[in-house]
């Protein structure tokens, strides 16, 4: 089964697309750690929210990237622009219409 993290990130007013900008940056890290899909989102209704949508090949996957050097440095350098505002849910994949 794979695993969901989905969430919304409070960028600081003003720095939404500074912090879309730093999540959309190319990291080829993110597949070799077991990254399936991860997209980035807005909503202008909402313009100091950052929507995340992450598939992970496991949870426990999804908890050893936060572990790497790579995925840390990230989060460091996205920090000064996040309001500290967080929400989201996260969930094991059961089954999909689609087939996937």
């Amino acid at each position: 089964m794979t695993f969901v993290n989905a969430g919304t990130l409070g960028a600081l007013p003003g720095r939404r697309d500074e912090l879309v900008a730093h999540l959309t940056r190319h990291s080829p890290v993110l597949a070799d750690l077991g990254c399936l899909q991860y997209d980035v989102g807005v909503d202008d209704q909402q313009p100091d929210t950052v929507f995340v949508v992450e598939r992970w090949t496991s949870a426990q996957a999804h908890r050893a990237s936060l572990e790497q050097p790579e995925v840390q440095a990230s989060i460091a350098e996205a920090r000064p622009l996040l309001s500290g505002e967080f929400g989201g849910f996260r969930f094991e994949v059961v089954g999909s219409p689609l087939g996937a």
